[in-house]
């Protein structure tokens, strides 16, 4: 290496590790500058009368214990028993059962404890985080940690309920572990919790239930609605008259890339269409796309993939103007005279689970697609009713459809308001009127 050499890559050393420097100064500025800004939030807070604490000084802290499983005569008593199997009961206010039980004795032999009603509990194992109201007396497991509010009277149950809910970001990136991530209990020595009177907690816990409400009943439709529009997509599947094979009302697609510019995507089971780097988190295609199959709007692909929602593959239309899709998919495009709508409907229905399935000649392979080939494929046969029978079934499953999405987005919305309410309230960014009534019918009440 040359003097001049040596000197550029000096410079260069010590351009860099002046960045490095500089980097570290500005972080631990901004830093300090957070800290200042939160310092000064917090002399706000207790002049408007809210108050910071340890959480161990205002609650009774307290966790479980899972009884020996080698005694049966531990095991399914009347005592409620909170476990990781209740995870999915977890966020959604009180907790009424428990998946398991145990006995007077099984409690009385190990450390297990009865918590209770009103006492908060949150997971810090698998699902770390999730939290609930015990409705009545029980006891966890040991992956709990639970806080008794009533004992020392400065907490309302539901404001620290939704107060940890606020914190579940923090929770989970505070775990570790390679196999399952769990809080240590340090963490939960150090908490600190601001939080206003009482009468002013319990009011933000109401408005906040009020949003909770309404997010159940959104959803109550929701739910409602979707079991409604599976019902009439099978009515109007169940007798499909006549029927052809699938190579006689479409042509297989084989164009591959013309080199322009188009959206790689593949075929996800719930969802249909996404990009290539939206579902493996790269773009798995690389800088060679000439193999792929060119779609166009409209034309129709086959995964022959094996998922839990579709085991015998997925068919899904493209929405998109244009993409490129792996060449093992199965891509045709329908006759012009059909309703692509209808047999988008009729794919999604699921009703050629039965005729793949006899098709198809083995179990998953390595690349875990299906032993499919494209002859047996396409001689799947589908229905062909009159064009105005595939009009009427496509608008009537369209509008369920329809309303199903805008059931979704409703309770979106709701759930986006109530994340942005929340950080307000429980941060008296936001004040509430205490002696003040909340409005009949909920947030979402046109």
């Amino acid at each position: 290496m040359t003097e001049q050499a040596v000197a550029n890559k000096l410079a260069v050393d010590r351009h860099g590790e002046f960045v490095v420097k500089r980097k570290a100064v500005e972080a631990v500025a901004a830093v300090g500058e957070a800290d200042a800004r939160g310092q000064r939030r917090r002399t706000e807070m207790i002049a408007l009368g809210w108050s910071n604490s340890n959480l161990d000084d205002v609650t009774l802290r307290g966790s479980g214990h899972t009884p020996s499983q080698q005694h049966p005569e531990y095991w399914d008593g009347d005592i409620e028993w909170v476990s990781l199997a209740d995870s999915g009961k977890l966020d959604q206010g009180y907790i009424s059962a428990s998946t398991r039980r145990i006995t007077a004795r099984g409690m009385e032999k190990s450390s297990a404890v009865l918590h209770p009603a009103g006492t908060v509990i949150m997971s810090r194992d698998a699902g770390v985080g999730k939290s609930a109201i015990l409705r009545e007396a029980m006891a966890v497991s040991q992956h709990f940690i639970a806080w008794e509010c009533k004992a020392k009277g400065v907490l309302e149950p539901w404001y620290l309920y939704y107060w940890l809910q606020s914190r579940k970001g923090y929770f989970e990136r505070m775990a570790v572990g390679s196999t399952i991530k769990t809080i240590g209990l340090p963490l939960f020595r150090k908490l600190t919790i601001s939080h206003p009177p009482l009468p002013e907690q319990r009011k933000i816990a109401d408005i906040l239930r009020t949003w909770d409400e309404a997010i159940d009943r959104a959803e109550t439709l929701m739910r409602a609605e979707i079991e409604a529009f599976g019902v009439l997509r099978r009515r109007l599947f169940l007798f499909r008259g006549h029927e052809v094979p699938l190579s006689e009302v479409s042509m297989h697609i084989t164009t591959k890339s013309d080199g322009a510019p188009h959206t790689v995507m593949a075929i996800s089971a719930k969802t249909g269409f996404v990009a290539q780097a939206d579902k493996y988190r790269r773009d798995m295609a690389g800088a060679n796309l000439t193999n792929y199959t060119l779609l166009r709007r409209g034309e129709f692909a086959y995964n022959k993939g094996n998922s839990l929602t579709y085991p015998q593959g997925c068919i899904y239309a493209l929405k998109e103007h244009s993409a490129l899709v792996p060449n093992v998919y199965y891509s045709f495009r329908l006759r012009a005279d059909l309703n692509s709508s209808y047999y988008e409907h009729f794919f999604a229905s699921g009703a050629l689970n039965r005729q793949l399935a006899q098709r198809i000649t083995s179990g998953v392979r390595g690349n875990g697609l299906l032993n499919l080939n494209a002859d047996d494929f396409f001689g799947v046969k589908v229905p062909v009713p009159s064009r105005a029978t595939q009009d009427g079934a496509a608008d009537a499953l369209n509008m369920g459809a329809r309303k199903i999405e805008l059931l979704q987005h409703k309770a979106e919305l709701l759930r986006t308001q109530k994340r942005g309410l929340m950080q307000k309230l429980l941060t008296g960014q936001l004040r509430v009127n205490v002696a003040a009534e909340i409005e009949p019918g909920g947030p979402d009440d046109d």
